[in-house]
């Protein structure tokens, strides 16, 4: 199935808490139910996290006993202001909410029933998306992978962390796909362990070859040559190129220029936030200690040992070889390619459904 999606008027997901030892699909008919999903991480990855939102927007008009335009509008409001207080960082959480009020209020909905109906058919159509448009991602990606490369990873950015297929990991699936013979160093992504329960799994489920590291193994296996590309994902990406992901990364771009190596963020344009001129500007979430403290609810240090527990960093741009998107693959400087990216996806999206695979375009690269 795919990571989340609608089904009969409910909500299921893959409860990423449990896995890889147990597959447990929730469902949920409460919108409070999946911000709490959200915000627990039993499903986490920026655009799944958008998904989320919009089919949790969905469950509230669904479900809300209102019979008028006027009260439906405002239970749909209530549950954007709570979703929305779920994860600061992640932008795609944001973007998805402004694109379902969009269609909410539309005015040419007169009644209830038929916000009600598009309000559920655009979170349909938001998750379809993604799918396309991590296969372009994919695509786009594979070419920057030569047979028999090594490519390092950070954190999950696979099926697990979209709605399906997957973005850095969407890379790796399309070259392997494509019958490269290529090898996976995953970073185990501590505190909360997404390349070691997540990334390891989903390529054991592959196939694709791979080895689990330690985070402050990297530099070493680099040191030594073993590393050929580093692919990473992204929670939101600054009009400048600066890059915000899972806390970690910005050592792993470091550490890649230090010893040669492409360096490249992929993810969706729904990612790029053209708002925020910088790094500096972007939110991080700080999440509980107890994160650090514990793995898997067992203490690995002496009680009451603070700690501190920021989710994401930023890497700067000059770090970051390429962003790799479902528009191309935008490289320094940024800000005119990351627009371009942006109005491209843009003015394809109200083109109507997406036409993948049949566009030709799938080596376009912008560049100022």
């Amino acid at each position: 199935m795919r990571t989340i999606e609608w089904h009969d008027g409910k909500v299921r997901l893959i409860d990423q808490q449990r896995l890889p030892h147990e597959f447990v699909v929730l469902e949920y008919t409460d919108y409070r139910d999946v911000a709490e999903a959200i915000k627990t991480m039993k499903i986490r990855g920026a655009p799944a996290i958008g998904a989320a939102a919009a089919f949790g927007l969905a469950l509230a008009v669904t479900h809300c006993p209102a019979s008028s335009r006027a009260q439906v509008l405002a239970e749909f409001e209530r549950a954007a202001d709570l979703l929305a207080q779920t994860r600061p960082t992640a932008v795609n959480l944001f973007w998805a909410i402004q694109r379902m009020s969009e269609v909410a209020n539309s005015p040419q909905w007169k009644t209830a029933e038929q916000v009600v109906n598009a309000v559920v058919q655009e979170a349909q159509r938001i998750a379809d998306e993604d799918v396309e448009v991590n296969k372009r991602i994919g695509a786009h990606g594979a070419t920057l992978i030569q047979d028999g490369d090594n490519i390092l990873t950070h954190c999950n950015t696979g099926a697990l962390a979209v709605v399906d297929y997957g973005t850095a990991l969407g890379v790796v699936r399309a070259a392997h796909e494509q019958g490269k013979r290529i090898h996976v160093w995953v970073d185990e992504t501590r505190p909360f362990l997404q390349g070691a329960r997540l990334t390891a799994w989903e390529l054991q489920q592959a196939g694709i070859p791979c080895t689990l590291i330690t985070d402050n193994m990297a530099g070493h296996f680099m040191y030594r040559g073993k590393v050929d590309i580093v692919l990473v994902g992204a929670d939101r990406i600054a009009a400048n190129g600066d890059v915000a992901n899972k806390i970690g990364t910005y050592s792993l771009a470091v550490l890649a220029k230090e010893n040669g190596i492409p360096f490249y963020s992929v993810a969706p344009t729904s990612t790029i936030d053209l708002s925020i001129a910088s790094g500096a500007h972007i939110p991080i979430e700080e999440r509980d200690p107890c994160e650090v403290t514990h793995i898997r609810g067992v203490p690995i240090c002496a009680e009451g040992i603070r700690a501190a527990h920021p989710a994401f960093d930023v890497t700067p741009h000059r770090y970051v070889t390429g962003i790799v998107t479902e528009e191309g693959i935008v490289y320094p400087p940024f800000t005119l390619g990351l627009k371009r990216a942006k109005s491209s996806a843009t003015e394809r999206s109200a083109q109507g459904p997406p036409r993948f695979p049949q566009d030709k375009n799938t080596n376009f690269s912008y560049n100022e």
